[in-house]
């Protein structure tokens, strides 16, 4: 796919062999962007996280990533983005969470990403997919709402906030701009 700055990308779902990838790309994360992923700091991504992260339960975990083989064309491209959504077994519920690359965003790499998420939940039948994000994230939270997300202060956390998108309606939320 092309993005509205005119990079290419291949986006799939994530394998076991996108291992050494993921550990490059979360070096390459600066402390803000870890932060505001894993909110916590993190210096090194654990064992147990690389693992589930390349080996999800396709019955009720989905994971993309999306790869520029732009950059990094000697290793055969580079990880610059990647989503994902999990759902505790026999939940209607999905919880999402997003990544991408610091040099990547405002190209559309993260629209595309929850589009993507958004499609595969409803089309496995999840009726609501919400995310926890940090009342500070602004440009995931506008990216939320602009995809149809209420967005909520978190009741235990004033910090975060709660986006929810209903799926079982019939609006696109993969829509607009």
């Amino acid at each position: 796919m092309t993005l509205r700055d005119g990079r290419h990308l291949l986006l799939r779902e994530i394998c076991e062999q996108d291992r050494a990838g993921l550990l490059a790309a979360f070096s390459r994360l600066s402390d803000d962007a870890r932060y505001t992923r894993f909110m916590a700091p993190m210096r090194e991504l654990p064992e147990a996280m690389v693992e589930h992260a390349t080996h999800p339960e396709p019955d009720h975990e989905c994971a993309f990533v999306a790869w520029s083989e732009a950059e990094g064309k000697e290793s055969g491209g580079r990880l610059v983005g990647g989503a994902r959504f999990v759902a505790a077994p026999g939940s209607e519920v999905c919880e999402f969470a997003i990544t991408l690359d610091d040099d990547w965003h405002g190209a559309g790499l993260a629209r595309i990403l929850m589009s993507s998420l958004i499609d595969t939940a409803r089309a496995r039948g999840y009726l609501r997919m919400e995310g926890f994000v940090l009342a500070m994230n602004t440009p995931m939270r506008r990216l939320a709402r602009r995809l149809g997300f209420s967005d909520v202060r978190c009741p235990d956390d004033a910090t975060l906030r709660i986006v929810t998108l209903q799926l079982d309606k019939q609006a696109d939320a993969a829509g607009g701009e």
